[in-house]
Protein backbone atom coordinates (compact mmCIF):
# COMPACT_ATOMS: atom_id res chain seq x y z
CA UNK A 1 0.00 0.00 0.00
CA UNK A 2 1.41 3.33 -1.13
CA UNK A 3 0.21 6.43 0.58
CA UNK A 4 0.86 9.91 -1.17
CA UNK A 5 0.90 13.68 0.22
CA UNK A 6 -0.34 15.95 -3.38
CA UNK A 7 0.46 19.34 -2.85
CA UNK A 8 -1.40 21.43 -5.13
CA UNK A 9 -2.41 24.92 -5.59
CA UNK A 10 -4.32 25.05 -8.61
CA UNK A 11 -6.20 22.87 -10.71
CA UNK A 12 -3.71 23.07 -13.41
CA UNK A 13 -0.99 21.39 -11.01
CA UNK A 14 -3.51 18.45 -9.90
CA UNK A 15 -3.90 17.95 -13.46
CA UNK A 16 -0.34 17.39 -13.73
CA UNK A 17 0.02 15.35 -10.60
CA UNK A 18 -2.84 13.11 -11.32
CA UNK A 19 -1.11 12.33 -14.92
CA UNK A 20 1.88 10.92 -13.10
CA UNK A 21 0.04 9.21 -10.71
CA UNK A 22 -2.45 7.96 -12.30
CA UNK A 23 -0.36 5.11 -14.00
CA UNK A 24 1.18 4.33 -10.43
CA UNK A 25 -1.27 3.82 -7.97
CA UNK A 26 -3.49 0.61 -7.23
CA UNK A 27 -6.88 0.52 -5.79
CA UNK A 28 -5.01 0.06 -2.15
CA UNK A 29 -3.27 3.06 -2.47
CA UNK A 30 -4.25 6.15 -0.56
CA UNK A 31 -3.39 9.86 -1.92
CA UNK A 32 -4.01 12.70 0.36
CA UNK A 33 -4.99 16.44 -0.87
CA UNK A 34 -3.54 19.26 0.36
CA UNK A 35 -4.82 22.32 -1.46
CA UNK A 36 -3.23 25.44 -0.24
CA UNK A 37 -3.94 29.05 -2.18
CA UNK A 38 -1.60 31.61 -2.44
CA UNK A 39 -1.32 34.95 -3.38
CA UNK A 40 -1.47 34.19 -6.94
CA UNK A 41 -4.07 31.70 -7.26
CA UNK A 42 -7.63 31.98 -6.16
CA UNK A 43 -9.04 30.18 -3.30
CA UNK A 44 -11.96 29.20 -5.76
CA UNK A 45 -9.24 28.17 -8.28
CA UNK A 46 -7.62 25.97 -5.33
CA UNK A 47 -11.21 24.27 -3.95
CA UNK A 48 -11.45 22.67 -7.30
CA UNK A 49 -8.28 21.25 -7.56
CA UNK A 50 -9.97 17.86 -5.47
CA UNK A 51 -13.00 18.23 -8.07
CA UNK A 52 -10.01 17.26 -10.48
CA UNK A 53 -8.30 14.59 -7.91
CA UNK A 54 -11.87 12.86 -7.76
CA UNK A 55 -12.50 12.59 -11.41
CA UNK A 56 -8.86 11.94 -12.36
CA UNK A 57 -7.64 9.38 -10.37
CA UNK A 58 -10.54 6.61 -9.77
CA UNK A 59 -8.57 3.87 -8.38
CA UNK A 60 -6.78 4.72 -5.67
CA UNK A 61 -8.72 6.69 -2.54
CA UNK A 62 -8.69 10.27 -2.77
CA UNK A 63 -9.23 12.22 0.92
CA UNK A 64 -9.29 16.13 0.32
CA UNK A 65 -7.59 17.08 3.55
CA UNK A 66 -9.33 19.90 5.11
CA UNK A 67 -7.56 23.21 5.32
CA UNK A 68 -8.54 24.40 8.66
CA UNK A 69 -6.84 21.38 9.92
CA UNK A 70 -3.62 21.71 8.73
CA UNK A 71 -0.67 22.56 11.17
CA UNK A 72 0.35 25.56 11.49
CA UNK A 73 3.83 26.95 9.67
CA UNK A 74 5.47 30.11 8.63
CA UNK A 75 5.69 28.12 4.72
CA UNK A 76 3.94 26.24 2.60
CA UNK A 77 7.05 23.25 2.21
CA UNK A 78 6.57 23.34 6.35
CA UNK A 79 3.10 22.19 6.64
CA UNK A 80 3.43 19.89 3.40
CA UNK A 81 6.49 18.44 5.09
CA UNK A 82 3.91 18.26 8.74
CA UNK A 83 1.23 16.53 7.21
CA UNK A 84 3.49 14.47 5.28
CA UNK A 85 4.70 12.95 8.59
CA UNK A 86 0.97 13.05 10.03
CA UNK A 87 0.06 10.60 7.47
CA UNK A 88 3.54 8.83 6.55
CA UNK A 89 3.57 9.82 3.20
CA UNK A 90 5.89 7.24 0.74
CA UNK A 91 6.69 10.32 -1.47
CA UNK A 92 5.35 14.15 -1.63
CA UNK A 93 4.22 15.13 -5.09
CA UNK A 94 4.32 18.80 -5.95
CA UNK A 95 4.05 20.85 -9.04
CA UNK A 96 6.93 22.90 -10.20
CA UNK A 97 5.81 26.17 -10.94
CA UNK A 98 2.82 27.54 -8.74
CA UNK A 99 0.42 26.08 -10.82
CA UNK A 100 0.50 28.90 -13.16
CA UNK A 101 0.50 27.79 -16.57
CA UNK A 102 2.22 31.08 -17.80
CA UNK A 103 5.58 29.79 -15.80
CA UNK A 104 5.66 26.93 -17.05
CA UNK A 105 9.26 25.77 -18.08
CA UNK A 106 10.82 27.64 -15.91
CA UNK A 107 12.49 26.73 -12.85
CA UNK A 108 10.81 25.28 -9.56
CA UNK A 109 9.70 27.69 -7.12
CA UNK A 110 10.28 28.14 -3.52
CA UNK A 111 8.56 25.39 -2.30
CA UNK A 112 9.80 22.91 -4.12
CA UNK A 113 13.37 23.87 -3.60
CA UNK A 114 13.05 24.04 0.23
CA UNK A 115 11.33 20.48 0.24
CA UNK A 116 13.78 18.74 -2.00
CA UNK A 117 16.01 20.36 0.41
CA UNK A 118 14.55 20.01 3.60
CA UNK A 119 12.71 16.28 3.82
CA UNK A 120 13.98 13.05 3.70
CA UNK A 121 10.91 11.58 1.66
CA UNK A 122 10.45 11.39 -1.84
CA UNK A 123 9.71 14.29 -3.50
CA UNK A 124 8.09 14.12 -7.33
CA UNK A 125 8.35 17.42 -8.87
CA UNK A 126 5.34 17.34 -11.80
CA UNK A 127 6.02 19.67 -14.83
CA UNK A 128 2.55 21.91 -14.76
Amino acid sequence: MTTVLVGTDSVHTTAAACDYLGPRLDSDDTAYLCSIPDSQVSERDAGDAGNVARTRLIEPAVEILDPDSFPESETISGVLRQLADEYDADEIVIGANRGDPETAGEPPGSTARELLAETERPVVVVPV
